[in-house]
């Protein structure tokens, strides 16, 4: 069925292979016969037919083997695969750091780099005008990516005969109709892999385009090494890309490197790569660096137009320099400002509430520069003043614009309902939707009715959203999903769960589709109301509808589940959610075990663990400190300790909740010995400057003040502050004890580490001292107070405290 499918798209041609790759060639421009280790440059001068069948890299391949190809043996690596960098590519992981001195790559750039042939611009923009989309041999090759996961020799074949049919401009349309970027990528190293095939210039431009709008630069860095590999000719455009894309990954120092790079390969900078350095910096809140720049780029002869202000006062903005900004309106040389210039201030404005500055702004647009305001200023204002909460200054400003002649439509209508209802002035929003009735040019649409509808909900009028749906049927206006969804939210949330999963129920009959929000909705209301039978069963009914719940909602009725007793139920949940297909993580698997941890269940812990590791569920630093407390607890300190060797042999660093357990039921169990050897080996993973204070801290507190004493050597070693604090509670352990004399002796290892007890803990023990009948050793302590200087010496006749 596939095979006579693919006859009827693909040329006759391409559907089998040629011993003479010349001829084929002739026959076939789009089919490259070159090798992608040997690619031929680009011939300027030559025709039209002669350059493109050059740059697709005819007359260099090796001899191809006919019968090897017919029988699929050709060995090409799967489709998941992608391309590892050569050392010598490696050129992108430079570790210089961009400083001041890194901007000088334009001056030191500027007019020394040797020239290069470049293409023509005109080149790949004889593909941008063509739509390919609904091509029937995109839409087979999409159908095919889409069936990766259970791939063949047979489809790997189809999808080779298929990909030398493809246009460059068709290539393209597959890798942008791709809903996630990384298959697009995959898809690309794929084709760049396959033997006698060569991607045109314009494809690794479209692939670059398309990673720009993600945030996978490492995808985009590869892209880029792969054109210097391949030949290909790379101009500004392509470096600009990679920029954007590390700058969406927040790696603001690595984009700014692409400068540096785009400087080794010889490559002129020209106004969009300086463009989007700019912004760079501005994202990056460096905002002076950006204004250096910019002034660099002036002395080496590239002009800042409009883009590379805006940046600018976006910047200005952004760190709330609203006053700089508008000076930089002013003064914009030799370029003038333009709608977005304006509207970028007043977005800053409104954010502020500053109305009469964005009247006065309104008013040099046109004064100034002939930027009357017209229908799109006024709803740019109206959409930024009602997402920043100031619906009523939005309605003064509709009011203007219908006053000046301008037909406001629904969309701003439906922005202004939307900020009343978040305010939760449902009256004024249902007559403002009523205004829109009465006007007839702008009717309320589905969006308007559900966000009214959601209003009411979140203030709790259940009734009310009801009416409102009738309503809409009134009107001709038929609710959607997003609407029963909000009413079904609103039933939730005032306790009638069950109402609401039945009028889910009825969703059929109603002529809507629940959808995996809806599910959620309803999943939460049974979970808050405590029936987690039924909420368990909306789960159920939305993964064999296809929508899977997320680990995070998954996690929630686990911790329910687990709070009410049912810990066995919720295995078995998580394990049914898992066998599904649901994302389970190892979040998921702590929070059952916490629950049999808190049920006293700690070998059925022990056991979910194990299944952990079956299928390739890694363990995490929580998940091994509730089985250690859960292990101490039941005083099952072997095991404990060998599950903390464990952790720590997987590399697994302990936290200092980690620290506070092992120590709480160490020494609760009088395990000193045992506690200090675990605690050397969890100190080589991670060091914690206060382990031991806490370890005599809590023996004090359960009153075993000799096995604190043992460990009063490591803390002395320091000789801080913290350490000196927890000398004074073992001494205070003392003192209530009635041993004041092994409280001296504290003190005086204190004194030789050079910590100086606290003068009202030394009075103290003195007194308790001489009580005891230790004189000599309540002198002997104040009279290194003294020669600390911490106390004056007394009197001669007071000097005995005995007399």
């Amino acid at each position: 069925m596939l095979n006579s499918r693919l006859t009827r798209l693909l040329p006759r041609s391409s559907l089998r292979f040629s011993a003479s790759p010349l001829s084929h060639a002739q026959s076939d421009p789009s089919f490259s016969t070159s090798s992608s280790e040997n690619p031929s440059p680009v011939i300027e001068g030559a025709s039209h037919r002669e350059r493109e069948f050059t740059q697709l890299g005819s007359g260099k391949s090796p001899p191809f083997n006919v019968s090897e190809a017919e029988s699929g043996e050709i060995r090409n690596p799967s489709f998941d695969e992608i391309d590892e960098l050569t050392d010598e590519e490696e050129e992108e992981d430079d570790e210089e750091s961009i400083d001041d001195d890194d901007l000088s790559v334009l001056e030191s750039s500027f007019g020394k780099i040797p020239h290069q042939s470049r293409q023509d611009d005109n080149v790949n923009s004889r593909f941008e005008e063509e739509d390919e989309s609904r091509h029937p041999l995109v839409r087979e090759t999409n159908r095919l990516i889409g069936l990766r996961s259970s791939w063949n020799s047979k489809h790997e074949a189809e999808m080779r005969n298929l990909l030398r049919s493809l246009k460059p401009s068709q290539l393209c349309a597959v890798l942008r109709s791709q809903d996630d970027e990384r298959v697009a990528l995959k898809f690309f190293y794929w084709a760049d892999r396959q033997w006698r095939y060569r991607h045109h210039p314009f494809v690794y431009y479209t692939m670059l385009e398309v990673l720009s709008k993600t945030k996978l630069c490492q995808g985009a860095r590869r892209v880029l090494v792969l054109m210097k590999r391949r030949g290909v000719h790379r101009t500004p455009k392509a470096f600009a890309a990679v920029m954007v894309s590390y700058s969406r990954a927040g790696r603001l120092r690595e984009a700014l490197k692409v400068l540096t790079l785009m400087q080794r390969a010889g490559v002129e900078p020209d106004l969009l790569i300086c463009n989007t350095a700019v912004d760079v910096f501005v994202r990056g809140n460096k905002l002076e660096k950006a204004l250096r720049f910019m002034e660099r780029m002036q002395v080496i002869g590239i002009v800042p137009d409009v883009v590379t202000y805006n940046c600018v006062i976006r910047g200005y903005c952004d760190l709330r320099r609203v006053e700089e900004a508008v000076e930089l309106l002013e003064g914009m040389m030799p370029c003038v400002p333009d709608r977005v210039s304006y509207y970028t201030v007043m977005g800053f404005l409104c954010r502020e509430k500053r109305v009469v500055e964005v009247r006065e702004l309104m008013e040099r647009m046109g004064r100034e520069h002939g930027l009357v305001p017209d229908q799109v200023t006024y709803n740019n204002l109206i959409h930024m003043l009602t997402k920043h909460g100031h619906a009523d200054e939005a309605l003064l400003f509709l009011k203007e614009a219908e006053g000046k002649g301008f037909r406001v439509d629904k969309v701003c209508y439906s922005a202004i309902v939307h900020g009343l209802c978040k305010q939760g002035r449902m009256s004024e929003a249902k007559d403002l939707i009523n205004e829109m009735l009465s006007k007839g040019h702008c009717p309320p649409d589905v969006v308007t009715y559900t966000t009214v509808v959601d209003g009411f909900c979140r203030l709790g009028e259940v009734d009310k959203a009801k009416k409102l749906l009738q309503v809409m049927h009134t009107h001709g206006y038929k609710p959607n999903t997003v609407s029963y969804t909000a009413l079904l939210n609103g039933m939730c949330r005032t306790g009638k769960s069950l109402e609401a999963r039945e009028m889910m129920n009825m969703s059929e009959e109603q002529w809507w589709s629940p959808n995996s929000i809806t599910y959620s909705v309803l999943m939460h209301g049974f979970r808050r109301e405590g029936k987690l039978s039924e909420a368990c069963d909306v789960v159920r009914e939305m993964v064999l509808k296809g929508f899977f719940p997320g680990p995070v909602e998954i996690n929630l009725l686990l911790q329910s589940l687990c709070r009410d007793g049912r810990t066995h139920e919720a295995r078995k949940f998580m394990e049914e959610c898992l066998n599904k297909g649901c994302a389970i993580n190892v979040v998921n698997f702590t929070t059952v075990i916490h629950g049999f941890c808190q049920s006293d269940e700690v070998d059925a812990a022990l056991s979910l663990l194990d299944d952990m590791y079956l299928i390739n569920k890694h363990a995490d630093v929580f998940t091994y400190t509730t089985l250690v407390d859960a292990l101490g607890k039941k005083g099952r300190i072997e095991e404990a300790t060998e599950l903390m060797k464990k952790m720590l042999h997987k590399g697994i660093d302990p936290t200092p909740v980690t620290y506070r357990t092992v120590i709480h039921r160490y020494c609760q169990m009088g395990k000193v010995d045992d506690l200090v050897a675990i605690l050397e080996k969890m100190l080589l993973r991670q060091k914690c400057r206060t382990v031991y204070n806490q370890v005599i801290e809590k023996l004090c507190g359960l009153g075993k003040l000799e096995e604190a004493d043992k460990v009063l050597g490591k803390v002395l070693r320091t000789a801080s502050t913290s350490d000196a604090k927890t000398c004074y509670v073992l001494m205070e352990g003392y003192l209530k004890k009635g041993v004041p004399l092994s409280a001296y002796k504290v003190a005086c290892r204190m004194f030789n580490r050079d910590l100086i007890p606290d003068v009202k803990m030394c009075e103290k023990l003195s007194k308790r001292l001489v009580l005891e009948g230790k004189v000599e050793e309540a002198d002997q302590l104040m009279l290194r107070l003294v020669e600390r200087g911490r106390i004056s010496p007394l009197p001669s006749s007071k000097q005995s405290m005995v007399s």
